[in-house]
């Protein structure tokens, strides 16, 4: 089974933010530069398609996959396999901005596991409430505080 990640408009204007500033830090200095050659636009437009292509990629491919003995958390090129038997907690998220995180929205839940190197990972399912309904299936004995 697998859900999508929920996308909020205040994830919406933060990465449209950070796309514009990456587009400014390319396009402005390569505007004011008088010794500009073709190679080097063609570099400096290269390097800003893939540096916001990349952002996006990974903001909005984030997805949640449950397969047989794994939850995979996955945005982009970062991935965390979590085992069912390794899931400890769930809890609704209280702040957005420190810890391993894979979400597109100020609403989600925070995932507690064992074998995480920062203790959690926060993420934020369209769906929260089949979401938590697969990870009891999965994980009968993991705590819900929501």
């Amino acid at each position: 089974m697998e859900f999508r990640s929920k996308i909020d408009k205040y994830f919406i204007v933060t990465i449209s933010i950070a796309c514009l500033v990456i587009l400014a830090v390319f396009i402005i200095p390569l505007s004011l530069d008088d010794d500009k050659t073709i190679t080097d636009i063609i570099v400096v437009l290269a390097l800003c398609t893939l540096s916001v292509g990349f952002i996006l990629w990974t903001s909005f491919s984030i997805k949640y996959v449950f397969y047989p003995d794994h939850l995979l958390v996955k945005g982009g090129l970062f991935n965390s396999r979590i085992p069912y038997d390794k899931i400890t907690r769930i809890s609704p998220l209280k702040e957005i901005f420190t810890g391993y995180r894979l979400l597109s929205s100020k609403d989600g839940i925070e995932l507690f596991y064992t074998s995480a190197t920062l203790g959690s990972v926060k993420i934020s399912p369209k769906d929260s409430e089949a979401f938590i309904t697969e990870i009891k299936r999965h994980c009968p004995t993991v705590l819900i505080e929501i």
